[in-house]
């Protein structure tokens, strides 16, 4: 996970498809969700993806009223159009990937 994180300011201004992932290195969630994660964003490499420390201080899972982990939010040109928390479904997660990317053309 990245040490800097980006403002919301910046994640607001991003164009096209992204997917945060908040969560933590020592979370047993945010671990069990990793190869569920990787598996299904392996199908959507149009998906910019950002993963985030979050934690005590950490103002942009603030931002987001982030309270458990893992928090996977789908954005479109800094638009939140889904959220997945905790417990991560691989069909889910299918969905809100296949939300974001609708109107893309492919690479």
């Amino acid at each position: 996970m990245e040490n800097q994180e980006p403002t919301r300011e910046e994640i607001n201004a991003l164009k096209s498809a992204t997917l945060l992932e908040f969560g933590a290195t020592w979370c047993g969630y945010c671990k069990a969700a990793q190869s569920t994660i990787t598996s299904e964003l392996s199908h959507f490499p149009n998906i910019r993806h950002i993963k985030i420390e979050d934690g005590k201080g950490r103002r942009l899972g603030r931002s987001f009223q982030v309270k458990l982990w893992p928090t996977l939010i789908f954005m479109k040109d800094g638009v939140e159009l889904k959220r997945l928390v905790r417990e991560i479904d691989a069909g889910e997660l299918r969905l809100g990937l296949a939300l974001i990317t609708a109107d893309q053309a492919p690479l």
